[in-house]
């Protein structure tokens, strides 16, 4: 997902991100594996995020400077999608989400 108009303050706090992860792993009935991991970038003060998941993994990197996110959601099984654009709205403060599906591997 490329997620634009952001809240600035929100791509820089890590609780935030936290937070959507959180929302995320539970809509989606996703495995996570260890703690997740979260780097924080001097200012600007983008962070890029990462959570194993048994399925794969979750991702996400912030440009605050630019209002953008970049989120990834790797699921080795088809899953709902929830309203990724309502969820990134009250999270992040996003003003637009592209969600773009690719499917990979056998059959696809």
């Amino acid at each position: 997902m490329d997620v634009s108009g952001c809240s600035p303050e929100r791509l820089k706090d890590p609780r935030v991100l936290a937070g959507l992860f959180e929302e995320l792993i539970v809509l989606l009935e996703l495995k996570v594996m260890g703690q997740p991991q979260w780097h924080v970038f001097p200012e600007p003060g983008g962070i890029t995020g990462l959570t194993l998941l048994a399925e794969s993994h979750l991702t996400v990197h912030t440009f605050p400077e630019h209002g953008f996110a970049a989120l990834n959601v790797y699921c080795c099984r088809p899953r709902q999608c929830p309203d990724f654009e309502a969820l990134l709205a009250r999270h992040l403060g996003a003003a637009s989400c592209r969600v773009r599906e690719m499917p990979r591997g056998v059959g696809a």
